[in-house]
């Protein structure tokens, strides 16, 4: 396996640009990225009226404070929203950044700032907090052993510790999925490329760096277990690991249409879905999990109109599509985020009235609304999901736009109510966990599910809480002098 196979691996193994008539710019489209034309199709779809959603522009950058972001963001206990960027910085490798609520930009980090790049180069994924405060991450290239990419560890004020390097064949190369913290305190992450058959692998790794590879896709002649996993993996209320590959699976696309998994944290994986185009193909976002236990996600491409899918799945493994794109609502939709109201909200990458991308909200019954159709100034290329901020509102960065076409932060209002939200969602009675909000210096109580707790106020953003005896599942509240804040999910009381 070369360095330029994993670089460009998407031109070749995911819907070959080349046969629809596409040229790709390696700076516009990073690594493995789903890039093809965006294709209108003649058809009338059922779609609300576009929302009267507010639209505000946060930040745009200019190189030096970093360009490209490809990742989206992640809210800190702290308040501020946490977020990397593949190219620009002081180094050129990319960076990590912070911004606040309102657009104030700091950066923290940049990559490539030890020699040969050892620290890592290109960060593509969302970051994730863990509980000792420091956000957990990966970067495409760099690193200690042939460039094939890290797994890092930075803290609030942007000390950054490399906690392993990928070699590119034994554990793997290129990681294009972000972490995800799970209930046993261990990370579990995705490479995209190498491995034993050389097209990617499951991995753990715990806070102080420990590594395991649990699982190499295509153990079989045909991938029929997937090849090539990424997007994010999220930890079910059973206890598993759920992802999506972007090929294997069916052999109606020339590389598989990619699959949707669930693996054990100890590594024993089972397909539940092959995509077969009909119901999209190629996924990338992974996928989310609802209140009723259902699973979303989006395919980029397939579907009825070839411009992709956001479609549901159930505990077994059956797809249905809610939603088929036809490139005037979107094309090339990538992630999906659960919002406060029980709605979808989600991006694409290409498509809407200037075929720069979109930003939409779809119930679970499938009901479109877009909220937001970009015009190249304001962002272009979306490349990742958004994040709500306990403020309400939803946060994220588009990959092109500005005055210097180096990438955007923006906000979105929708006019839901700022909430509280619990780290992590589940926990053992008598265990403490974090509660994040706004204003919360004046709180006078916690709940869970109608049950007193015992707390300590840390900040205006967090609070420590303790989870008491006699809780069950149900939605934690807060009262504060502003009013109640309840959580965003219902908090699950383990045994």
């Amino acid at each position: 396996m070369t360095k330029s196979r994993i670089d460009h691996s998407l031109n070749s193994v995911v819907s070959n640009p080349q046969k629809r008539g596409c040229k790709i710019s390696r700076r516009a489209l990073p690594t493995f990225v789903f890039a093809c034309c965006v294709i209108f199709c003649a058809v009338t779809v059922t779609m609300t009226a576009t929302a009267s959603a507010q639209f505000h522009d946060l930040h745009s950058f200019v190189g030096t404070d970093g360009a490209n972001p490809y990742g989206g963001l992640v809210q800190g206990t702290d308040g501020y929203f946490y977020g990397t960027t593949i190219d620009g910085g002081a180094k050129g490798g990319g960076n990590v950044f912070k911004i606040s609520p309102t657009g104030t930009v700091t950066s923290l980090y940049t990559f490539c700032s030890r020699f040969e790049c050892a620290d890592g180069q290109y960060p593509v994924t969302t970051l994730v907090q863990g509980p000792d405060g420091n956000f957990y991450g990966t970067t495409q290239s760099g690193g200690t052993r042939g460039g094939w990419g890290t797994v890092f560890k930075i803290t609030p004020a942007g000390k950054l510790t490399t906690l392993h390097s990928f070699d590119g064949f034994t554990d793997g190369a290129g990681p294009y999925g972000s972490l995800v913290l799970a209930t046993n305190g261990r990370f579990y992450g995705s490479v995209t490329q190498g491995g034993p058959q050389g097209v990617g692998s499951i991995f753990e790794i715990a806070q102080g760096g420990r590594f395991s590879t649990l699982y190499s896709f295509c153990v079989e002649a045909g991938c029929p277990d997937g090849s090539n996993p990424v997007g994010q993996l999220i930890q079910a209320t059973d206890g598993n690991i759920y992802g999506t590959t972007h090929t294997g699976g069916s052999n109606v696309c020339s590389e598989g249409c990619g699959t949707i998994y669930k693996m054990t944290l100890d590594g024993a994986l089972t397909t539940l879905h092959a995509f077969d185009n009909t119901d999209g193909e190629y996924p990338y976002g992974g996928v989310l999990q609802a209140a009723d236990g259902t699973f979303y996600g989006t395919t980029p491409a397939g579907g009825v109109n070839g411009s992709g899918t956001v479609f549901n799945m159930t505990a077994t493994g059956a797809v249905s599509v809610i939603h088929d794109f036809d490139g005037t609502d979107g094309s090339n939709a990538y992630a999906l985020t659960l919002g406060s109201d029980g709605n979808f909200y989600g991006t694409t990458a290409y498509g809407g009235r200037r075929f720069a991308g979109t930003i939409f909200e779809i119930t679970p019954a499938g009901a479109m609304t877009l909220l937001h159709t970009f015009n190249g100034k304001d962002g272009k290329n979306l490349f990742c999901g958004l994040v709500q901020g306990t403020d309400g509102k939803f946060y994220g960065t588009a990959y092109f736009g500005g005055p210097d076409a180096d990438g955007t932060v923006f906000a979105v209002t929708t006019g839901l109510a700022p909430f509280v939200e619990t780290e992590p969602t589940s926990g053992k009675a008598g265990s403490s966990i974090t509660i994040l909000g706004s204003n919360l210096t004046d709180t006078k109580g916690v709940t869970f599910n109608g049950v007193s707790a015992s707390f300590t106020i840390v900040s205006k953003t967090e609070i420590q809480a303790t989870i008491p005896k006699g809780a069950t599942s149900g939605q934690v509240e807060v009262v504060t002098s502003h009013g109640d804040l309840w959580s965003n999910v219902a908090f699950q009381v383990t045994e």
